[in-house]
């Protein structure tokens, strides 16, 4: 019982025990500093922002808004192709390929002069970014069986938070000891920084991703374990394949899945803003009284809730199957959230608390993403457009 709560179905077998074990230290660990990576260099304009970019750049109105804009744009843009491609070219290229863009283009915007040029970035960082969540969710569900899924998709969420509560911490230190040098300033170092953790990890994904089971050359299974890893997966659905056509958008247009994934996402993931878009950084930083370093530091709080949020959501919907508490926990904690912050005359103890608990919303990442993963485990291609879309 033990054992099941805290890592899913117990496997059959001593061999299958092994084969998952050795897809969680390859596969979920790549995907995880992949995630973490990934996040890192999306959440780190919020801290530049707000540690001498702005003043740096001549931010004015709606600039910042702007900037987050067209990545969301560039995001959008590239979910849907991006899932496509792990379709055509084998996972392990595609994400180093798209790791490698992402990571230039980080060191680029340590460079820029102008906001138009930070606008042209990010639209374009938000295009190969949009590789990594939905993708990686897509090959989570060709390795492993649904009772298995939730605590991965919770362990995989967790590290993209890990990713921003660490480019808080890494921009204070940053500003701290890397202001000035060479002449540049702190947050441009963050970029510099940022870059050079993303693209060896896409060296390492390179060397261990084994792509999906069907096609999988990876070294460190053996052929049996191949073969154990697709077949193991059998009993738990009947993949239907087609080839790419459009016969594809026929099929996603006329089910209710793609309609009813997309908005349930669509509201779960709009609360996501508290943490994603650093409401709580720029708060601290309007009402004054605070460090640079504090203004980074304290919106830590927020991703870790949500990391601790998001584990014990994902180990309690493996155990109990049951997935839709989780919303109802993340709705109640952004309602409460919601009002404390609302009401203007509220004392700042209390908005720090709500802030901090805003960050639940990240809960409903994992939970709504493994859901999507099992009911759409009958068609792969419909799969990988009902969860691009999802995002």
């Amino acid at each position: 019982m033990i054992k099941r709560l805290l890592w899913g179905d117990v496997p059959a077998s001593k061999q299958e025990q092994k084969l998952i074990f050795k897809i969680d230290c390859f596969i979920l660990s790549y995907c995880c500093l992949m995630y973490f990576t990934n996040y890192l260099d999306r959440s780190n304009v919020n801290n530049a922002y707000i540690s001498g970019m702005k003043q740096e750049l001549h931010l004015q109105g709606n600039d910042f808004n702007l900037i987050n804009t067209m990545f969301t744009c560039g995001y959008i843009i590239g979910m849907i192709p991006n899932n496509l491609m792990l379709q055509l070219v084998p996972p392990r290229i595609w994400f180093l390929l798209m790791q490698i863009v992402w990571g230039v283009l980080t060191f680029c915007s340590s460079v820029v002069q102008n906001v138009q040029q930070l606008y042209a970035i990010r639209f374009l960082q938000g295009i190969s970014e949009a590789s990594t969540f939905v993708g990686t969710h897509y090959i989570l569900r060709a390795w492993y069986k649904s009772g298995e899924l939730g605590k991965r998709s919770g362990i995989f969420t967790c590290s993209g938070l890990a990713g921003t509560l660490f480019s808080g911490v890494l921009q204070a230190a940053v500003y701290q000891h890397l202001g000035g040098v060479a002449g540049r300033s702190g947050w441009r170092w963050l970029f510099v920084v940022d870059g050079v953790i993303t693209l060896p990890i896409a060296v390492y994904g390179f060397l261990v991703f084994p792509d999906v089971p069907a096609t999988t050359k990876a070294f460190y299974l053996t052929k049996e374990e191949r073969i154990l890893s697709f077949a193991r997966l059998e009993p738990d659905h009947d993949v239907i394949r087609h080839p790419l056509s459009w016969n594809l958008a026929k099929r996603v247009l006329t089910r209710w899945r793609w309609y009813g994934c997309s908005l349930l996402f669509a509201i779960s993931g709009e609360t996501e803003s508290f943490g994603s878009n650093n409401l709580m950084g720029q708060w601290i930083s309007a009402i004054g009284g605070y460090s640079v370093e504090q203004a980074d530091y304290y919106p830590s709080g927020v991703t870790a809730f949500g990391i601790v949020s998001t584990l014990v959501c994902a180990t309690w919907t493996d155990y109990t199957r049951a997935r839709w508490p989780v919303l109802v926990y993340m709705s109640i904690c952004c309602t409460t959230a919601a009002i404390c912050i609302l009401v203007w005359s509220s004392p700042t103890g209390l908005k720090f608390f709500a802030y901090y608990i805003a960050g639940a919303a990240y809960s409903g990442q994992a939970t709504t993403f493994a859901w999507a993963n099992q009911i759409c485990a009958d068609d792969d291609q419909e799969r990988a457009i009902v969860l691009a879309s999802m995002k």
